[in-house]
């Protein structure tokens, strides 16, 4: 059994496609096939029922995932130990965040950057649940996203900063002369709104709910930046965290009235597992940023 195979075996388990894994992998269709033959006899048995063009896990390939996903992590572990030794000249560190986080996560990264030219990052925009996935299959080291602060037996949250649920508006708009909006004021404006998939939008939508407040039909767009220019042509208003607002001046974000309108920016990592000296640099680097931000009624 060679780890090869086990990162074959993870990438066709998760996809249940031997060709669209192949592709990810860069190998042929037939070279993955071999693999995992190779792996189930080495095994002595099957880990995909094969049904025509279609596979499937079988019970036994159902428990053997979990072990070949920590035996890869542990491996990548002790090489990450080896590196390490040599100090922070070489390496890497992959980031997640949701776009709501995107002015802090390039505050930190240039920061990180200046500090440690020698590691590559690469950095993965999100949803919360799409990133959280990805920390679980150690996919990427950490994730910036406004999920809360909450004991786990697999997760170290820590949080960063407090944003609030804002109305988005063009600074043409009449709105802007307001402090605060009310929710119910929300149902007199065209408005186009995160996709439910977003963790603002549900926040959005308990918020509505609690108060008994049905909003009229909106656009609805699975792209934060989307929502932001169309809220910039000054047609469409948004509602978005405070944070959000990146790279466009000509936006302005009027907090929602309300009690509970605030939410935790927060950094997540896995727990339990070795965590590498550009993790350790680049929590530091933005949990000391973020603290240097807070004001003393923060």
């Amino acid at each position: 059994m060679e780890l090869r195979q086990l990162k074959y075996f993870i990438h066709a388990a998760e996809l249940l496609n031997f060709t669209n894994a192949a592709a990810e992998l860069y190998i042929t269709q037939s070279t993955l096939s071999q693999q995992i033959k190779q792996l189930e006899d080495d095994l002595c048995v099957p880990l995909f029922d094969r049904l025509g063009k279609r596979v499937r896990l079988t019970d036994a390939g159902n428990q053997f995932l979990s072990h070949a996903r920590k035996t890869l992590r542990e491996a990548d572990e002790g090489r990450q130990v080896l590196q390490d030794l040599i100090g922070l000249k070489t390496g890497n560190l992959t980031v997640g965040a949701t776009y709501g986080l995107t002015a802090v996560l390039v505050e930190a990264i240039a920061a990180f950057n200046d500090r440690y030219p020698g590691i590559s990052i690469q950095i993965i925009f999100g949803s919360t649940e799409y990133l959280l996935e990805c920390v679980y299959k150690a996919k990427i080291d950490c994730m910036l996203s406004f999920m809360p602060v909450q004991p786990s037996d697999s997760l170290d949250i820590k949080p960063l900063f407090t944003a609030t649920l804002s109305l988005v508006v063009h600074r043409s708009n009449e709105m802007t002369k307001r402090r605060k909006v009310a929710l119910q004021q929300l149902t007199r404006l065209q408005l186009a709104l995160p996709a439910k998939s977003y963790s603002v939008r549900n926040y959005l939508d308990e918020a509505l709910a609690n108060e008994g407040i049905k909003l009229p039909g909106a656009i609805e767009v699975n792209d934060i930046n989307a929502l932001l220019q169309l809220a910039d042509t000054g047609r469409w208003c948004t509602v978005l965290m405070s944070s959000s607002l990146f790279n466009f001046p000509s936006l302005k974000a009027i907090p929602l009235e309300g009690t509970g309108m605030q939410r935790q920016a927060t950094i997540t990592l896995p727990l339990g597992v070795y965590q590498k000296k550009s993790l350790v640099a680049f929590r530091e680097i933005i949990s000391k940023k973020q603290g240097n931000k807070r004001g003393p009624g923060d």
